[in-house]
């Protein structure tokens, strides 16, 4: 894998953690959290979306779904 794709799902990867561990959070929270623009937050939010490891029920607030993960 090229090194810019490693950093990115090793930040996707502690974004998901992060949710997991706080149980819910809002996009601006992970923007300061990460120190990343909210445009790659909500990419990155986009793609655990997708694979349906976090969702939103209220706009800006993320929690974790209940999809098991292993997580190495």
């Amino acid at each position: 894998m090229k090194a810019s794709t490693d950093r990115m799902m090793t930040r996707i990867k502690s974004i998901y953690l992060y949710i997991r561990k706080k149980g819910s959070v809002t996009t601006k929270e992970l923007v300061e959290e990460f120190g990343i623009t909210q445009r790659t937050i909500q990419r990155d939010l986009h793609i655990l979306q997708y694979n349906k490891l976090v969702e939103s029920h209220q706009r800006g607030n993320w929690t974790t779904t209940n999809r098991k993960v292993k997580v190495s």
